[in-house]
């Protein structure tokens, strides 16, 4: 980890620089102490194995952004956090950064359990580069944001996993930093606490500070960042637009369950043969490509088949926004439709009347399940439109507005 000056230009400075930056781990295969002491001092290299956490990542971060780290777990997103904090020296590659940095980034970091929450956070705080005296004039506000005054002159070993986190966040944000890296841990405080983060990530923002966020919550994401970078086997995938970056992620998740469940699926014929031949959607009464309006009617096709026969059956159609929230499902299990015996290919059309869809892009996603709900075939993504932005109103739906203003 070096520091860099960099100069002054009409674009906010690059204050962290991670140059093809890889980083590997070695995995012992003798895990027991008994295979420990029987390989030690020869032959040790055939008991461990190299592991890439980190492979050729490259990524810059601008003064004042708000970047988001996403991938499923194993990705590398902990580790990226590690090597640009300094706490990880990458394998490989540099990274280069400007100003003081707050890191958050496992439950507890920086805190010694046997002494008090008081002394951690004199500990922490020096730790993140504050003197005593600065320490002494922000304790107050410190213990105050914390909400864990009762217990400031406890060891912290006998805190809460949410005490930890109220503490260590507490100090983290009352340190001044230029750059505040935070990991998964909010998710362990409590819901109000949750949002108390929030506000405080939201007004570093406004005072143009720059925040390195991981999260799994993707509407935190989609709320916060200004560029999300896509981890996939320690990997940059994607980087760039949130909405583009959670899209793409989801459908890793997606390309991951169906993986599993074909590996932990007993073989099944009705499983085998089904399948989901294709889908199209049409905007009732408006061209091809054109898009839809509040209102309007949706007209959804697809075309569903199965090689041996399937008695009983049950199609589900869900619609989703870019985000991945279902905003319309149904099934013909639901509308009461007994659609009888599946063999060969059969055609289903689902129209929804007067789509109130609020402006964006949508995707259908189609499933074949037998009638215990149980997944036969599904097709995400099958097919998509997009509703015209609407200046009066947003959100998931639309409704026409009508504010009355009266005096007194």
């Amino acid at each position: 980890m070096t520091q860099s000056t960099g100069a002054a230009s009409s674009e906010p400075p690059v204050v962290v620089r991670v140059d093809d930056v890889s980083k590997r781990f070695s995995i012992r295969k003798d895990n027991s102490l008994k295979e420990r002491i029987v390989t030690f001092g020869r032959a040790g290299r055939q008991h461990r194995e190299d592991f890439w956490a980190l492979s050729g990542v490259s990524t810059e971060i601008r003064a004042g952004q708000t970047i988001g780290l996403i991938g499923h777990n194993g990705s590398g997103k902990s580790t990226l956090l590690k090597v640009i904090g300094g706490i990880l020296e990458p394998t490989s590659g540099g990274v280069e950064s400007r100003g003081r940095i707050a890191a958050l980034l496992e439950l507890g970091a920086g805190f010694h359990p046997d002494l008090t929450g008081r002394e951690n956070v004199f500990l922490n705080a020096s730790v993140l580069g504050l003197s005593q005296r600065e320490t002494e004039e922000r304790f107050d506000d410190i213990v105050a944001f914390s909400e864990i005054g009762d217990f400031i002159d406890t060891q912290v070993k006998f805190y809460s996993s949410g005490m930890y986190v109220r503490l260590a966040f507490a100090v983290a944000v009352h340190t001044d930093p230029d750059i505040l890296i935070v990991d998964e841990v909010l998710a362990v405080g409590d819901e109000a606490f949750q949002r108390k983060c929030m506000n405080k990530i939201k007004s570093f923002q406004s005072e143009g500070r720059t925040i390195i966020l991981v999260t799994h919550s993707m509407g935190q994401v989609q709320e916060l960042c200004d560029q999300v970078v896509l981890l996939h086997h320690g990997q940059v995938v994607q980087a760039g637009d949130p909405w583009e970056a959670v899209a793409a992620f989801r459908d890793l998740l997606e390309e991951r369950r169906q993986e599993h469940i074909q590996e932990e699926a007993a073989p099944d014929p009705a499983m085998q043969n089904a399948q989901i031949v294709d889908a199209h959607v049409r905007v009732i009464g408006r061209a091809d490509g054109e898009r839809a309006q509040p209102g309007d009617d949706i007209e959804i096709t697809t075309t569903l088949s199965h090689s041996s026969g399937l008695d009983d059956w049950i199609c589900g159609i869900q619609i989703d926004n870019v985000a991945g929230q279902a905003v319309y499902g149904t099934t013909t299990k639901r509308v009461g439709l007994v659609p009888g015996r599946l063999i060969g290919e059969r055609t289903l059309t689902l129209t929804v009347r007067d789509a109130m869809f609020s402006g964006g892009k949508y995707f259908v996603n189609v499933s074949l399940m037998d009638l215990d709900g149980r997944h036969l075939f599904d097709l995400p993504q099958a097919a998509s439109f997009s509703v015209t932005d609407q200046d009066d109103a947003t959100g998931v739906v639309y409704a026409r507005p009508e504010i009355q203003l009266s005096d007194g």
